[in-house]
């Protein structure tokens, strides 16, 4: 069978300096996401031995792991690649996503409106999850707001970009200041990588 593995960083550790720090970087992408990808390994492997051994049993009580890390997985291969340096080229709306841009403003009126209406929905989250910015339904839909509890991932829509709101995302360098690591998220966003996705979709994000 073949297994996940934890795939690079499109940027070094630091590059998304000063928004977010290299040490949380490093322990973000080897330590957290290293382990979602050992305990999904581990999961699908036990998965598979009790598909042979038909132990129903087993099948039913491994779904949970799979899903929790199957999640942690898919959701931290896209939040890599929906960053970017800041002051690169992908960072910029207008000039980067065109499309995306025209339908975000159709949709909430102006970027600041949207922004507001996703930084408000990021602090309304209630322990450990992420926020969400979704095409309904496939690529070029009704652009929605969402938000998904622990690891669960975006399923039926289009994950434009996510925003982690776990508290190892961004602790080490902002403490209980969620709001200025919401501010500084912006700075960093691919607006390049969201334009693709919401015009053409998301291959397989475990193929990321």
């Amino acid at each position: 069978m073949a297994s996940h593995t934890l795939p690079p960083l499109p940027y070094a550790y630091e590059a998304l300096e000063p928004v977010i720090s290299k040490q949380i970087m490093e322990l973000h992408h080897q330590k957290h996401h290293q382990t979602y990808v050992n305990n999904l390994n581990a999961a699908l492997a036990a998965h598979a031995t009790a598909t042979q051994t038909n132990d129903v049993s087993a099948l039913i009580s491994l779904q949970q792991k799979i899903r929790f890390n199957g999640g942690g997985h898919i959701n931290h291969s896209l939040f890599w690649k929906n960053l970017t340096p800041p002051g690169t080229p992908g960072n910029d709306l207008t000039g980067a996503a065109p499309t995306l841009r025209e339908a975000i403003i159709s949709r909430w009126g102006s970027e600041e409106a949207f922004k507001g209406a996703f930084g408000a929905a990021l602090l309304g989250i209630q322990g450990s999850g992420w926020g969400w910015l979704v095409s309904a339904g496939g690529p070029k839909g009704r652009l929605e707001i969402t938000t998904t509890k622990d690891q669960d991932p975006v399923t039926g829509d289009v994950p434009v970009f996510g925003v982690d709101m776990w508290e190892h995302a961004y602790y080490l360098q902002y403490l209980n200041n969620k709001a200025g690591y919401i501010e500084g998220i912006w700075k960093i966003i691919n607006w390049a990588e969201a334009e693709k996705r919401y015009t053409a979709g998301v291959e397989n994000p475990l193929k990321l």
